[in-house]
């Protein structure tokens, strides 16, 4: 059972690799974005197994933020290669 658990770990690590390479060399900023919530989705599975290893619920609240996190970082992205603004401004346009 620990083997597998190592194995695990180790290509969580390698897919987080492949996916910051995505981030730097990407083609297009979509693509940058879809990596970096990869790398979110694979730290999460990576902290969750990691913390199946040492036998510890320690790390599930660091599970949680990591996921909370990367969601959020992932839809202000996406509306940001959108539309070009994260936060929307109401702009009132009389004159007083």
């Amino acid at each position: 059972m620990m083997i597998l658990l190592t194995i695990s770990l180790i290509l969580f690590t390698c897919a987080i690799f492949i996916a910051l390479y995505r981030i730097i060399v990407g083609p297009s900023m979509p693509d940058r974005v879809v990596a970096l919530d990869m790398i979110g989705v694979n730290l999460v599975s990576l902290v969750a197994v990691f913390s199946i290893v040492l036998h510890t619920h320690a790390y599930l609240e660091v599970i949680l933020i990591v996921g909370i996190l990367a969601f959020i970082s992932t839809v202000g992205l996406a509306r940001f290669v959108e539309r070009g603004e994260i936060v929307e401004h109401e702009h009132d346009d009389r004159v007083d």
